[in-house]
């Protein structure tokens, strides 16, 4: 009597390992892959971090402990007025522009915007060179690497979606004039202009011939022609 086999979980493993790839002498088609769905690149998105990390980084400097001069107050001057733009004019700009789509009439003013607010804290992280400990230049120098980053991200998307603008607007101006071209073609030949009609001219009226008076004969009076006789 043949005993029936019995297949150990150690032996199942291998051959459930291998049921994906053949079934019935045919290898299983594998599944499509989808691709995923680039997330939109918005202003919000691409500065927030940076700025985020730039507002808690000043916020805990300690310019006190710097060296003691005008590279120290400067300094101190241009941190406050980082910390207040972040939360007052920053703020607005960025919602603006996320509003917008990323459309560079929004997104223009608020690149000039950051690019002074980052002139400003490169002079922060200039005079920290100077007068600053050396674990404070290290933290500024990795906020302003941070935030020229994202300026650089933003600038390359900026110049893709004016490019993908262009290139489409390049398209409809050449589908408009295929239009143009084709109703051109189809477009009917205008008729001729009539000629004018030129009235004939009335027939010439014919001269009566007078009659010339008959020379009388010697002796006898000079007669008067026959009257015309008068129309019925």
């Amino acid at each position: 009597m043949t005993r029936p086999t019995h297949f150990s979980r150690a032996t199942l493993i291998p051959l459930m390992a291998f049921a994906p790839i053949m079934l019935f002498g045919q290898a299983a088609a594998p599944s499509p892959a989808t691709a995923p769905v680039a997330a939109p690149v918005t202003a919000s998105s691409v500065f927030q971090p940076a700025l985020s990390n730039v507002e808690s980084t000043l916020s805990a400097l300690k310019i006190d402990k710097w060296k003691k001069g005008s590279v120290r107050e400067e300094a101190g001057d241009n941190v406050k007025a980082i910390l207040q733009d972040l939360k007052t004019n920053v703020p607005p700009l960025l919602a603006d522009t996320d509003a917008a789509s990323g459309a560079l009439s929004k997104s223009i003013p608020l690149l000039k915007h950051l690019d002074a607010l980052y002139d400003v804290l490169l002079r922060v992280e200039e005079g920290a060179r100077v007068s600053a400990p050396s674990d404070q230049i290290d933290q500024l120098e990795s906020i302003l690497k941070q935030f020229s980053s994202a300026r650089i991200q933003f600038y390359d998307a900026m110049t893709e979606r004016a490019a993908g603008q262009e290139k489409q607007v390049t398209g409809l101006q050449a589908t408009v004039k295929e239009q143009e071209a084709a109703a051109h073609e189809h477009k009917p030949a205008p008729a001729a202009e009539p000629v004018p009609c030129t009235p004939p001219k009335p027939p010439a009226k014919k001269k009566r011939a007078t009659p010339k008076p008959v020379p009388p004969a010697t002796g006898q009076p000079a007669q008067a022609p026959p009257s015309p006789p008068k129309p019925q």
